[in-house]
């Protein structure tokens, strides 16, 4: 059972590479962004996608947690206010 887990990941793994590949091959047009007056110099459109997939796989979280934290300082509050009642 173990080796099976081992080959269904195995296959995934090489599959996502494929697909990855394909990707990267099917999208090598240049292309230059216009954002607020700069200008990015003429990268592969790949490249560009996941520059910005990976800018927003960071992004998004860190924002998220700007977001939770205050709401969690609220409630640790609240739960003190309680627990000393």
């Amino acid at each position: 059972m173990r080796n099976f887990k081992r080959a269904i990941i195995a296959v995934f793994l090489l599959l996502l590479v494929l697909v990855i590949l394909a990707f990267v091959l099917e999208n090598q047009q240049s292309v230059s962004l216009l954002f607020l007056g700069w200008v990015s110099p003429a990268l592969p459109l790949s490249l560009v996608l996941v520059l910005t997939l990976l800018m927003g796989m960071t992004i998004g979280p860190v924002l998220g947690w700007f977001v939770r934290r205050p709401r969690a300082q609220r409630k640790r509050a609240l739960a003190q206010d309680l627990i000393h009642e």
